[in-house]
């Protein structure tokens, strides 16, 4: 695919028209980083895109409620994992959906526009952390990646 783009010069002067590579394209279409300056403090998206990740993983939740905060690889992995605890769900005799409650949260600034998040979430007698990296996209916060450990 080629994207052909013309302008001009200052003065009224033309410029002559340059193609654009398909991949050209795609890194100009893509989400654009930006700084942690203009965004808001990431640990409430961090607390509520834990508890998100916890209520789909228990069924409680679909998993499209957070797609805008989320990246499209991530998203993916995301109804993987979804989709692997409803089919173990569905083999257990007890359906009931545990209570849990988030016990901390931790954020650290990595470099400008990443922040690396860790939340501990405790559920009928474990713990678990849900690790989350966070990257200024287009002026929001975007989840770049995801686990649960």
């Amino acid at each position: 695919m080629h994207v052909r783009m013309q302008g001009r010069l200052r003065g009224g002067g033309a410029v002559t028209r340059q193609r654009m590579t398909s991949v050209d394209a795609e890194e100009f279409f893509d989400f654009q980083p930006c700084s942690s300056e203009g965004l808001p403090d990431p640990v409430s998206l961090l607390e509520n895109l834990a508890t998100s990740v916890i209520e789909i993983l228990l069924g409680v939740r679909d998993v499209q409620q957070i797609a805008r905060w989320v990246t499209e690889p991530t998203y993916d992995q995301l109804v993987q994992r979804a989709l692997t605890a409803r089919r173990a769900r569905a083999r257990l005799r007890d359906r009931s959906v545990p209570e849990f409650a988030i016990r901390s949260v931790r954020a650290c600034h990595a470099a400008d526009g990443v922040v690396e998040g860790a939340v501990v979430v405790r559920a009928a007698g474990r713990s678990r952390a849900v690790a989350i990296r966070l990257e200024g996209l287009d002026d929001h916060w975007r989840a770049t990646a995801l686990a649960v450990l």
